[in-house]
């Protein structure tokens, strides 16, 4: 869907210079945005490469299972239903503290094995559907839309994205952002909660 929405826009660009005498200004429009987008991309693979390296380090070090650990209770709070020792509270766990440093790239992969890990439990309990083959459409369980609920609201401590987006584009203080991003991250979090919980308490 979103690649018909951009390639619309940019056929009605290109249509609406050729209209107005303008199609100088869309050439050099798309050439200064072809340089802007490989100028980001090469300080997002910088910061990407800093903190995936600092990730690594945490995980030889043991501060990732210390981590696991410590919000074992919250994640048994939010996925009663998922029993102890399961996969899935492992990449769940990952999932969480990646978000929360920020640290969007080295969740996804996380994110993806949770996904697997519950249609793999929900097949266990005898939803099949939950584990098809190609072409099948695939039924969320309610695990999966709690994970992917806390997932997109996740609270940020670092939002890394967006100090390295502020420092591309010249801000003078690109980590000010934190404090507002902490706040309404916590904001988004909480209402996530409320709402799953508020959704549980209406099935049961």
């Amino acid at each position: 869907m979103l690649n018909y929405i951009w390639g619309g826009m940019i056929l009605i660009g290109i249509i609406y210079g050729s209209l107005t005498g303008r199609m100088e200004a869309v050439t050099n429009a798309a050439l200064d945005s072809s340089r802007e987008a490989v100028s980001l991309c090469i300080t997002m693979i910088g910061v990407m490469a800093l903190w995936m390296g600092l990730m690594e380090i945490a995980e030889k070090a043991g501060l990732i299972e210390r981590w696991t650990k410590a919000i074992s209770p919250f994640v048994s709070f939010m996925f009663p239903d998922i029993p102890k020792g399961h996969a899935a509270r492992k990449y769940i766990s990952t999932n969480i503290i990646a978000n929360v440093l920020g640290l969007g790239w080295a969740c996804t992969p996380a994110g993806l094995r949770a996904m697997e890990e519950l249609a793999k439990l929900e097949a266990e309990r005898g939803n099949s559907e939950y584990l098809t083959e190609n072409g099948r459409k695939r039924t969320a369980s309610k695990e999966m839309c709690v994970f992917l609920i806390l997932n997109i609201s996740s609270l940020q401590l670092i939002p890394v994205n967006m100090i390295a987006y502020r420092s591309q584009y010249g801000s003078a203080k690109p980590a000010v952002i934190i404090a507002p991003a902490i706040l309404a991250t916590a904001v988004s979090t909480l209402a996530a909660v409320i709402y799953c919980k508020a959704r549980a308490k209406k099935e049961r």
